[in-house]
């Protein structure tokens, strides 16, 4: 049977333990924007992922509990920005319910298509979503990358992650073996 690995603990699943679970694994940070019906909308995810590199389809979940995201929900088109570790007041400000998240510090312009762009995150992915699925509180969407835009910094910029409640900027580029 080889070696069997068996559970410290066993427990139905719960949301305070589902949580618990996923503080536990790291993710990326991005920054969501849109067109809105008022003007331009954004929030910051931890949930994008890449399903698809032909074509290019990424996938992330938003709560619909909050304005920005019933409009992001709702637009034809967004763009999604990941974020280098020194965006992290950027991250913070899009995380803040109620922040004037496009005014004063935010640099940031409208594309030509209509989508808000900062200027500051190191890879910007304009979409066009194919799906949405809604599950639990939260809105599952797909969405067809119609363009890329790269900084021009060519140094790179470390990644910055969001785990155990916490923004991290990861810096060592070498492979465990």
């Amino acid at each position: 049977m080889g070696n069997m690995t068996v559970p410290a603990v066993s427990a139905l699943p719960d949301a305070d333990l589902f949580k618990l679970a996923f503080r536990h694994h790291p993710a990326g940070i991005a920054v969501l924007t849109a067109q809105g019906g008022d003007g331009p909308v954004g929030l910051t995810a931890s949930s994008v992922s890449s399903v698809s590199a032909e074509p290019p389809v990424l996938a992330f979940s938003v709560s619909t509990a909050s304005a920005s995201a019933a409009a992001l929900i709702t637009a034809d088109t967004l763009v999604v920005h990941l974020l280098g570790a020194d965006q992290l007041e950027l991250a913070r400000l899009f995380a803040t319910r109620g922040a004037d998240r496009f005014g004063g510090t935010t640099r940031w312009h409208t594309l030509p298509t209509g989508e808000p762009l900062l200027t500051d995150a190191p890879w910007a992915l304009r979409c066009a979503i194919l799906h949405r699925l809604p599950v639990g509180g939260s809105m599952i969407l797909a969405a067809e990358v119609v363009s890329v835009e790269q900084s021009s910094d060519d140094a790179g910029h470390p990644p910055l992650v969001y785990h155990d409640r916490a923004y991290h900027r990861l810096t060592e580029r070498s492979l465990l073996t």
